[in-house]
């Protein structure tokens, strides 16, 4: 069961992105990165993780784009899949880069010195 899991939320993290990318006419999702998609056992439930490239309030600019747009990006999602009920979408910010990054300079900061 695991590996449909796992199948299906790659196809969503690349019909997300293709939708986000070439169909959401909204400016100010900006430059959006799909992270991970992880789908719940019953597949009724998407959990999206996005992260953006710019200042935090670019980033609050764009996730509250993606709850307005929540429902066109279901419905073009239902349109490309091939199943009965297309999951539910939440989306998340993923912090993870931004943790990498600080990480880094950290590092680099220590062998400075």
């Amino acid at each position: 069961m695991k590996a449909k899991q796992d199948k299906l939320a790659g196809i969503i993290q690349k019909e997300i992105s293709n939708i986000i990318q070439f169909e959401l006419k909204d400016p100010k999702v900006g430059f959006i990165t799909i992270t991970d998609v992880r789908v719940s056992g019953d597949f009724s439930q998407a959990k999206v993780y996005v992260s953006f490239l710019g200042k935090e309030e670019r980033k609050e600019a764009g996730m509250k784009a993606l709850e307005r747009s929540k429902g066109f990006i279901r419905s073009q999602l239902a349109q490309r899949l091939s199943i009965r009920k297309t999951p539910q979408l939440f989306f998340f910010h993923d912090n993870a880069l931004e943790q990498g990054y600080k990480i880094e300079r950290i590092i680099a900061d220590i062998h400075k010195q």
